[in-house]
């Protein structure tokens, strides 16, 4: 133990002498501005806080492992799923999607759930949510989505009227709707959920064959669910009540796990399904294609600071590692550059760089200089540009897809079906749990002022499933 505490210094790493008072120009006289630790104390407190995640705001993580618990050599050749008994380091990142990072975390919402695996290639960032479908299956039309679930731009309100009217000319996302308004919308915890990678993947083995994927995280803890009324009263009671779940059960050594397991399609299958492989409104039904363990994800480690390890965490679905990579899924796709981009924007070209960003089990060798905070010596005197004499790094050949097996086209456009998924779901439920759905539905639906737009949503249902179309018409939804 030190006999005193080390100096106080400014950011340039000279001594402080005062830290209670500001420079006067005499006793009682105005602060001067000569007083650098003063002007720089307050001018980096006015620029503590970086632009806020436009979605997924809200969010807590953990540092933990991968586990590779099964053989997968037959489908992927990705170093970190060979070998069981191989350890990968992870973060995690669980979060809701519409309102700000100050808002309540127990409210009805999908969940993000996003793993970065730090694999010896490289990291692999697994971006998905707690429901194994989505709203919508285009990327273009994900800024109108999420702008009919924000704040009205008038009232700056949520506005029932927005959310529904946006269903109400999108089909497609009825089955989400079914999900979200089930007992899976409001999570007892973070750890009591399920994860998905939500889209479909390609994974190749060492031999170049290639297979269709989707993932499942499935929670060792269980799936447990808030009732409706407990989670309105947590959101006024204890807002932060999943956030300080997982922290806590972390700290005291009740780490939570997960089991991963995946569904695999030969490529060639994607052609004769009933069902569009590649849509993220649909599921793969298990009797088709089974669910097979690959491996387990432990969160054993808090952040030791939340602002440098969670908010300034950034995940981007194109992070890919050999033997892993995209369908051809529209929303993926879209996904793909957004990511990145939005990362960009919010914490700069070099945010890769960054701790919990940057790779651990590699070195990252780009042509990639300069931008804002650059800080890690900037590639030093070696060459900017390729090709070059210089010995600069250059691509492997050998991890190129081999020829014959490059991205499977679309398969031929199917007839769209965007209800029966949809109502098998609701009538996989028993009865109370159908009760619970109904009643969620009816009582957002009541907000709605227009009666066109409240009959249009009903008629989504309703060729869902009749029997929920007229449980919700019973109830003047």
């Amino acid at each position: 133990m030190r006999d005193r505490p080390e100096t106080l210094t400014t950011e340039a790493g000279a001594p402080v002498a005062q830290d209670d008072i500001s420079r006067t120009a005499g006793v009682g006289g105005p602060t001067l501005l000569e007083d650098h630790h003063l002007l720089e104390k307050l001018a980096r407190f006015n620029r503590e806080r970086i632009p806020e995640r436009v979605v997924h705001a809200r969010g807590a993580g953990a540092f933990g492992f991968f586990e590779v618990t099964a053989d997968v050599s037959r489908w992927t050749r990705a170093a970190f799923l060979q070998g069981v008994g191989t350890r990968t380091e992870v973060f995690a990142r669980f979060s809701t999607v519409a309102l700000e990072a100050g808002s309540a975390d127990c409210v009805r919402d999908p969940r993000g759930f996003a793993v970065k695996f730090y694999t010896r290639e490289g990291n692999y960032d697994l971006v998905g949510n707690n429901t194994p479908i989505f709203f919508i299956r285009d990327a273009i039309r994900f800024p109108d989505f999420i702008h009919s679930q924000k704040r009205d731009p008038v009232t700056h309100l949520q506005s029932a009227d927005n959310a529904w009217a946006f269903f109400a000319g999108t089909p497609e996302a009825t089955h989400q709707m079914v999900w979200l308004h089930g007992d899976r919308g409001l999570p007892r915890s973070y750890r009591h959920m399920d994860g998905f990678g939500t889209h479909t993947f390609r994974w190749t083995n060492a031999a170049g064959e290639g297979f269709w994927v989707k993932i499942h995280l499935k929670t060792a803890q269980g799936i447990a669910c808030l009732p409706p009324a407990e989670a309105v009263r947590l959101a006024g009671e204890a807002p932060d009540h999943h956030h300080a779940d997982l922290y806590d059960a972390i700290d005291r050594g009740d780490v939570p796990s997960w089991t991963m397991k995946v569904q695999v399609m030969p490529e060639a299958d994607a052609a004769g399904t009933a069902y569009d492989p590649f849509d993220a409104t649909k599921i793969w039904p298990y009797a088709d294609y089974p669910l097979h363990e690959v491996g387990r994800l432990v969160l054993d480690r808090n952040p030791a600071n939340y602002f440098a390890e969670v908010e300034q965490a950034a995940f981007n679905p194109a992070h890919f590692v050999p033997g892993i990579g995209p369908s051809p899924d529209r929303l993926l796709q879209g996904r793909l550059f957004a990511y990145g981009d939005a990362q960009r924007y919010r914490l700069g070209v070099n945010h890769t760089l960054l701790p919990v960003n940057a790779p651990r089990g590699t070195v990252a060798r780009t042509y990639a200089r300069d931008g804002a905070m650059r800080y890690d010596g900037n590639g030093g005197g070696g060459p900017n540009f390729r090709p070059n004499d210089r010995g600069g790094p250059e691509p492997d050949a050998s991890l190129a897809v081999p020829a014959g097996h490059d991205v499977s086209p679309r398969p031929a456009a199917r007839t769209v079906d965007d209800f029966s998924q949809a109502g098998a779901l609701y009538r996989l439920m028993d009865e109370g749990a159908r009760q619970r759905l109904v009643e969620a539905l009816a009582g957002s639906l009541g907000h709605v002022s227009s009666a066109a737009v409240r009959e249009a949503c009903i008629g989504h249902f309703r060729a869902a499933d009749a029997e929920l179309g007229a449980r919700l018409d019973a109830l003047g939804a």
